[in-house]
């Protein structure tokens, strides 16, 4: 598993471990792991020997890494620059350390135009302009520099983070770096992790400083791996029958959308459900694409037996909708509510139930049930989630290009998705995460663990059914299987 810390656990670790440390340790262990990762990219690209580098320093600890990082690399024969953003505030070792190396200094604007004595070819950028410590996007001076050496093409490289996004919330206030990879130490933080923050960090190293033992047991974020989701998904025992397995309840589709009665059933029985049963007016379009459900005219409380209700997709706005909604979270099981659910729910119903309830809103969605702008909602995509799970006392999980997963205790951290991919934004695949999380839901699995693995599941089922190419909702309801012999490979 994954796990990112706050820019404010990590301080305190850090001064932790300096604390043991001879001085100056914790930094050189740092900038070890950050010179191991460029000579990786400049081998990828050609070689470390008489390869030209430019180290973008800003005045904190990532300016450092990246100096002696640069007297490293300048060591193995690379020519390497520093170019000053703050001169007299730079660090003071790393600076000595990459002039005995054989390193130069440049000032700021001085430093593009320094690119001219090696003809205009730079072969790796690194960003140490502010790392964790900066807040609020990139000064205007800062700008200048990192779009004239973006404008090299050469690959960039961000020291512990792409400078101008916000470490501890993936916000990107202003201005920022768009790296093509970032080389982290001790531990993630959550920027990295979460969009819009986390596109502009590329492919992520993570440099073991030892800080491991210096951080809390409880992170701010975690990312489940194979291995995490393998042991949450339930594999039925000899003994086991449909109604062991899970009995999941869909309330879905309409005549203006009968599609997604369809899709969301598709999850379901793809998911594990034992079985499924249908309430709603698509049933004639269900039982011809699946014999093996259950139908019922409604209404869902007399359906029949259920582990857990499945409530929204293509529902519609009518008032048989909204007495479905009522109807369902009325339920003493485990509830999922998505698409038209969202706009139906009765926010105090939701608070009032004893039961688990698991909300599947995509930021649009998030944006009505919270009251403020779309774009707010994806700008701070961490906030969102955290303040809809609270505001409803349920399991959120915000679809998007980074999925969260948050439940309303505080101190339980939220869960990123990590296998999301950009071909899940096509009609209906929504509807299938909803079927498929809650067949989960009814197998037994906790609301934070099911909407987790169905995120997860979901994701890898695209790629195996777009293989880069474009993908259709029912066909990722099909790979489904695939994805979970891909876990538990």
């Amino acid at each position: 598993m994954r796990t990112a810390y706050s820019v404010r656990t990590v301080r305190a670790a850090e001064r932790a471990l300096m604390a043991r440390l001879p001085e100056g340790a914790l930094m050189q262990r740092a900038a070890a792991g950050l010179a191991a990762a460029c000579a990786d990219v400049l081998r990828r690209h050609g070689r470390v020997y008489g390869s030209r580098v430019v180290l973008l320093v800003g005045s904190g600890d990532d300016g450092g890494d990246a100096l002696y990082a640069g007297a490293r690399l300048a060591r193995r024969g690379a020519g390497v620059r520093a170019v000053l953003t703050a001169p007299g505030r730079a660090h003071e070792g790393g600076l000595a350390a990459l002039l005995a190396a054989g390193g130069r200094i440049a000032v700021g604007v001085e430093g593009p135009r320094g690119a001219d004595a090696w003809g205009g070819h730079i072969d790796l950028v690194v960003d140490g302009i502010t790392g964790i410590g900066g807040r609020g996007g990139l000064r205007p001076d800062a700008v200048e520099l990192v779009r004239a050496f973006a404008a090299t093409g050469a690959p960039l490289i961000a020291v512990d983070l792409p400078s101008g996004v916000e470490a501890d919330t993936g916000e990107v206030l202003g201005e920022a770096v768009r790296a093509d990879a970032t080389v982290t130490f001790g531990t993630y933080k959550p920027g990295l992790l979460i969009d819009p923050a986390a596109e502009r960090a590329g492919a992520l190293y993570l440099v073991d400083i030892g800080l491991g033992p210096e951080l809390p047991g409880v992170p701010e974020l975690e990312v489940l791996q194979y291995a995490d989701v393998a042991a949450l998904l339930p594999v039925p025992a000899a003994e086991s029958d449909k109604y062991r397995r899970g009995v999941v309840g869909i309330v879905a589709g309409s005549a203006r959308y009968p599609g997604a009665a369809v899709l969301a059933v598709s999850g379901a029985l793809r998911g594990g459900a034992g079985a499924v049963r249908y309430v709603g007016p698509g049933a004639g379009a269900v039982i011809a694409r699946h014999p093996e459900t259950l139908v019922h005219a409604g209404p869902p409380s007399k359906a029949g037996r259920v582990q857990a209700w499945v409530v929204g997709p293509g529902l519609g706005d009518g008032a048989e909708a909204a007495d479905a909604v009522r109807d369902v979270l009325a339920a003493d099981v485990a509830v999922l509510v998505d698409a038209d659910g969202l706009r139906l729910l009765d926010a105090g119903a939701v608070r009032e139930r004893t039961a688990p309830t698991v909300l599947t809103p995509h930021a649009g969605e998030a944006a009505a049930l919270l009251g403020v702008p779309r774009e707010e909602v994806e700008a701070g995509r961490l906030a969102a989630v955290r303040e809809l799970a609270a505001r409803y006392r349920a399991t959120v999980l915000l679809k998007g290009s980074t999925t969260l997963i948050a439940t309303d205790d505080p101190d339980t951290p939220v869960r990123v998705n990590p296998t999301g991919t950009s071909w899940l934004a096509t009609a209906g695949s929504g509807d299938v995460l909803s079927g498929l999380t809650g067949s989960l839901l009814a197998a037994g699995l906790a609301p934070r663990d099911a909407a987790s693995a169905g995120a997860h599941l979901h994701g890898l089922a695209a790629r195996h059914a777009s293989d880069g190419s474009p993908v259709a909702a029912q066909d990722v309801a099909e790979a489904i299987p695939a994805a979970w012999r891909d876990v538990r490979a």
